[in-house]
């Protein structure tokens, strides 16, 4: 189906780029680098230029760390979608929240998405969304709360449990009366999940999109990439390349990502191998 957010309608054969852009002084990858406001403007102005179509905009952690308040967090977030907003109307700006209170003031804002990575945990965002004719991620975590770890969680059949409970999720956002072309599944690596795990959602990601829902996969530099190469988080862009291209040739259509430019040249690629897009040029044994 198509995917309707915001000003901008993607067709199901259309590869999106999700820039991630975290207003956070402790993120795992970037470790504040666009913490400061004038920072956070000026990676969303590159990821643009490096052809992202969303940018999804975050105030808290995902991991453990410092508490941080709705307050702190709108704090952190609201001024700068207001800025994205007048700087760029068409871009789809996406929020990573899963609290109703922040969501409920960023759409105000002019946000697109709530990006709810943490499954439902406010059961009151759904309502939240749809009052504002928004789009909704919905993921799986495994039952885990907000900003908590995996700890030898196990699955009977890990693809199973994140097909049923995503569902789930969206079943419930179309009754709360959100767009069906504004949800987006994410089977939501590591979260919830151990290497293994995430290695056998991408390896049958195909069995997630047939449920019919846009897939989107946020893979970039995370743990079961190093764990699988035995890298650092600076060392893991290969890796996590390899498993873009894996994602995008088994059906994702939206790829949440740090190096915006990397991963669209691979999202090229992948569509030109599957016909969907013309090279941007082709003159061997033509000219």
């Amino acid at each position: 189906m198509p995917l309707r957010l915001g000003a901008r309608t993607f067709d199901d054969t259309e590869l999106v780029v999700m820039a991630i852009v975290n207003r956070t002084p402790d993120s795992f990858f970037d470790r504040g680098a666009t913490f400061a406001w004038q920072a956070a403007l000026d990676a969303v102005d590159r990821a643009v230029d490096d052809g992202a179509g969303v940018v999804d905009i975050g105030g808290v952690k995902a991991g453990y760390g410092a508490d941080v308040s709705v307050e702190e967090e709108c704090r952190r977030v609201l001024d700068l979608v207001v800025a994205v907003r007048a700087r760029h109307p068409e871009l789809v700006i996406s929020v990573d929240t899963w609290r109703s209170a922040v969501a409920e003031r960023v759409l105000d804002a002019g946000a697109d998405l709530i990006n709810d990575t943490w499954a439902g945990a406010d059961p009151g965002l759904r309502a939240v969304v749809a009052s504002h004719d928004a789009g909704i991620v919905c993921s799986h975590t495994g039952g885990l709360p907000p900003r908590t770890d995996p700890h030898r969680v196990r699955y009977e059949d890990v693809v199973a449990d994140v097909i049923a409970g995503v569902d789930a999720l969206a079943s419930s956002a179309v009754a709360d009366g959100v767009r069906v072309d504004a949800i987006l599944v994410d089977p939501t690596h590591d979260f919830g999940k151990n290497t293994w795990h995430s290695l056998d959602l991408t390896r049958r990601l195909d069995e997630l999109v047939a449920l019919g829902y846009p897939v989107l996969v946020a893979l970039s530099n995370k743990d079961f990439v190093g764990e699988t190469l035995g890298l650092p988080v600076a060392e893991r862009l290969s890796g996590t390349l390899a498993a873009t291209a894996i994602s995008a040739w088994h059906g994702a259509r939206v790829f949440r990502a740090h190096q915006v430019r990397e991963t669209r040249q691979v999202l090229d690629m992948v569509a030109s191998i599957k016909g969907a897009r013309p090279p941007a040029f082709a003159r061997r044994g033509l000219a």
